[in-house]
């Protein structure tokens, strides 16, 4: 098969998508696929999957991408032959290459994509090249914004995940542990009656009702639905109105995904978000985020709405930056993966540079902003204030910046009880949000990664899971390292336990672990490595005979991507 391009400066790649319910295809035409240019064209023809009830069922969904899948191909195969015969080229083919979902997604219907894009690039003798779905969301958003090194917030019907670039892969910082956005308000739609996608009839419905507290779950930078769900169904059962229901859940899901999302731009020090999914498309959750950004300075950027929901241009046009690059895959290698993670690929289309933290500044002349606080260092004092968060409901937001605060100031005190290191709290307002600590370490975590400070790091853990709570976000940014008052001897201080909370469940614990895996993989290609050390001296030290290690195996294979 053909490795280059037609005749001419111009590369025209026909993407095919059918993950689940959306049969696409589309040919997006490019001089140069790896930046956004005003000649572009992107032409996209779907046929939706629609179900009678309830939610996608796989069988019917593989029966609609058998009857459309080949429809709309004609139809996009047509459009790039018109296309030639506009212009003055005279290549061999219409097209250079063919682009396909590869995975995630059902498998009956992943297998029909493929088959179809096999028979299209033997047709023409041109190369394949198999998209990760859920990486092309995010490449669709990088490609239009323009920005360098975004983090991206997927929030589609199966999938809600945070993804950030380092050296050469794309990682998961954080995910939902249960179910897609889409999926758990579908859940609750269809708990009341109404047809499939849920989505647009919450959103609909939302606006006309007032906010009403529902469950809040954020663990580092991962996050749960089922408890929302369950609490937004009783409570229609109980008789609230379910305009006031809807309300809480855009309210509650939406400061939930815009939490995170700010948590790994501070993580991974970027000034850049995007955004991907067709539940990207409500208006509310793109409020949110555009605020968030807007509040600390970062730049926001949502695609248009045929970008967001499944479609086969962002498969067409991460497809020609692979295929620019020469990432190719044989027919006889082109097998699916309905579990095809994204950090499974080598993103082989951008450099393998990686952002690393200022370190132009010194601690005692500068004013921090972190994932929901501000942090100011006053000679030997560390003052913290939880700042209103105005992308949520200020009901909402007062009550988290409180609990927060109180809890931070208990567990800290607490953990320095069971002879784990911790600031000393020298004062604490939690009606104004603010703690002020002594100052300790003089780096993050992130800047002294070593065995010997992550092996620290999983000895606390298990300390304080002992002692009965979990820190709830120990991320390596909320981790400080450095001498010690007195002997001088380098410590590492546990820091920022707002998201911790007393239990004894081992899974509770488990996710604590979790959370340090996955901002290690956020922060350096040795994470594997040091997590393992990390893991070692957790069972050490813990006193229940690696129980929690076990659960930690059963949480990494209940996520999303495992």
């Amino acid at each position: 098969m053909s490795e280059s391009a037609g005749s001419g400066d111009r590369m025209r790649v026909l993407g095919i998508e059918g993950t689940a319910w959306a049969a696409s295809a589309a040919v997006f035409e490019t001089a140069d696929p790896s930046t956004h240019t005003d000649d572009e064209h992107v032409f996209i023809e779907s046929d939706a999957y629609q179900p009678a009830s309830g939610g996608i069922h796989p069988r019917e969904a593989a029966e609609h991408m058998g009857e459309a899948v080949p429809q709309v191909v004609e139809t996009a195969i047509e459009h790039a032959e018109e296309r030639v015969a506009e212009s003055s080229e005279d290549p061999a083919s219409p097209i250079d290459a063919v682009a396909f979902s590869r995975g995630p997604g059902l498998g009956p219907c992943l297998r029909i994509v493929g088959t179809a894009a096999r028979a299209v690039a033997q047709r023409f003798d041109v190369p394949l090249v198999g998209v990760n779905h859920m990486v092309a969301h995010l490449e669709v958003g990088r490609h239009f914004s323009g920005f360098d090194d975004p983090v991206c917030l997927n929030a589609s019907g199966a999938n809600a995940h945070i993804l950030g670039y380092r050296n050469g892969r794309y990682r998961v910082l954080g995910e939902t542990m249960d179910t897609g956005v889409g999926n758990a308000l579908d859940k609750f739609t269809r708990h009341v009656g109404w047809s499939h996608p849920g989505g647009p009839k919450v959103e609909r419905h939302a606006k006309e009702g007032e906010y009403l507290d529902l469950p809040y779950v954020v663990k580092g930078m991962d996050f749960s639905f089922s408890g929302i769900m369950s609490a937004a169904k009783q409570a229609v059962d109980e008789g609230e109105a379910v305009e006031d229901v809807c309300r809480g859940l855009e309210e509650t899901i939406f400061a939930m995904l815009t939490e995170v999302s700010e948590r790994a731009l501070s993580l991974t020090d970027g000034d850049e978000l995007v955004l991907g999914g067709g539940v990207a498309q409500n208006d509310r959750l793109r409020a949110m985020l555009a605020e968030m950004c807007d509040q600390r300075g970062a730049d926001f950027y949502a695609p248009p709405a045929k970008f967001l929901r499944d479609n086969a241009g962002m498969i067409a046009v991460l497809g020609a930056k692979m295929f620019a690059a020469g990432d190719t895959v044989a027919i006889e290698e082109s097998r699916v993966d309905s579990d095809y993670r994204p950090d499974q690929v080598d993103v082989s289309w951008r450099g393998r540079g990686a952002k690393r933290p200022d370190e132009s500044a010194t601690v005692d002349d500068r004013e921090l902003q972190g994932a929901e606080a501000t942090v100011r260092f006053e000679g030997d004092r560390v003052v913290k204030e939880r700042k209103p968060r105005s992308y949520r409901h200020p009901a909402l937001d007062e009550r988290l910046r409180v609990e927060r605060t109180r809890q931070e100031a208990r567990l800290t005190s607490e953990a320095r009880r069971h002879g784990v290191p911790t600031p000393v709290i020298r004062d604490v307002d939690p009606w104004e949000s603010r703690i002020v600590f002594q100052h300790v370490g003089e780096n993050d975590l992130r800047e002294a990664l070593t065995e010997a400070t992550v092996r620290d790091v999983g000895r606390h853990l298990a300390r304080i899971h002992d002692a009965g709570f979990v820190h709830g976000d120990p991320t390596t940014r909320n981790v400080r390292v450095g001498p010690a008052e007195g002997d001088g001897a380098i410590q590492t201080f546990l820091i920022d336990f707002g998201l911790g909370y007393y239990t004894q469940d081992e899974e509770d614990h488990a996710m604590d672990l979790h959370v340090l895996a996955q901002s290690l993989a956020g922060t350096t290609d040795d994470a594997g490595v040091l997590r393992d050390v990390a893991e070692d001296a957790y069972r050490e030290t813990s006193e229940r005979d690696g129980a929690v290690i076990d659960q930690l195996r059963e949480i990494e294979g209940r996520g999303r991507y495992q």
